[in-house]
């Protein structure tokens, strides 16, 4: 089962970069973040003729949005009795399924940017970021899952070797040790870092790289803001980890890459 999770920003503008993706990788579920469209407007008969027939989403006009395609039937649709931080900002999106008769639970999450100082009591994006993780920490503490994958686009790197620059970036949001310490505490409620297990700690890896920088490839100043957990029942089914590096230079990218899960 390959489950690709891509913060696409803005799904219908990048349709034709999508049905790249399904050619190139092949993927049965599609977990995507920043689609940008209110839920009549979302592109359902062009997802379909890519495949996948099984759609669940939750968009709003030109701010965030999730999606989780599938060309398997998807079940039972969990995360609308969810309201992160009391907000409905369409951040969450979440679905049981049957794979294989093995019931799998999956969450698509966009996670708060944050703004751009890293000050709770000056920023109200960044209070939002932290008490966005507080609340999914909890939540996760006291719903214990089995067989269940978390991906999205978090919007933090937490890792020394997840940024290119690990003493610069320490006071600049995403890499700040709050936030790095909020996400250890989520993660360490029941998840596994997919991506690490594969690809170890100690070398370099990127999801991002802004558009603030016309050499992006050059200079190669990225970070890992998206990310793939599984609980640890899912471990010995682990086969691949892939980050499509490529489509940062596709026509008209998304600053963020596909990154792509394989289980066997």
């Amino acid at each position: 089962m390959r489950i690709i999770s891509w913060n696409i920003n803005s799904l219908r503008l990048r349709l034709p970069l999508l049905k790249q993706l399904v050619e190139l990788a092949n993927p049965d579920i599609l977990c995507l973040q920043e689609t940008k469209v209110p839920d009549p407007l979302f592109p359902r008969s062009e997802i379909e003729l890519l495949g996948f027939h099984n759609c669940l989403f939750k968009g709003m006009k030109s701010y965030n949005g999730v999606c989780i395609l599938s060309k398997y039937p998807l079940g039972y649709h969990v995360s609308n009795t969810i309201q992160w931080c009391g907000k409905s900002d369409c951040r969450h999106i979440s679905v049981q399924f049957n794979y294989k008769n093995k019931k799998i639970n999956l969450h698509n999450f966009y996670i708060p940017a944050g703004g751009d100082e890293p000050d709770p009591t000056i920023n109200p994006k960044f209070k939002h970021k932290l008490d966005f993780l507080t609340e999914t920490k909890e939540w996760f503490s006291q719903n214990k899952e089995t067989s269940s994958i978390l991906v999205g686009d978090f919007n933090i790197a937490p890792l020394e070797n997840d940024v290119w620059n690990h003493k610069q970036l320490l006071k600049i949001v995403s890499h700040t040790p709050i936030e790095t310490e909020k996400l250890n505490q989520w993660l360490h409620t029941g998840y596994i870092d997919a991506m690490r297990e594969i690809i170890p700690p100690h070398e370099k890896l990127y999801t991002w790289w802004s558009y603030r920088n016309r050499n992006w490839e050059k200079s190669n100043r990225g970070r890992r803001l998206d990310h793939l957990w599984i609980s640890p029942d899912l471990r010995s089914h682990l086969k691949t980890i892939q980050v499509f590096k490529e489509a940062r230079n596709w026509d008209k990218p998304s600053d963020h890459v596909p990154i792509m899960l394989e289980l066997k």
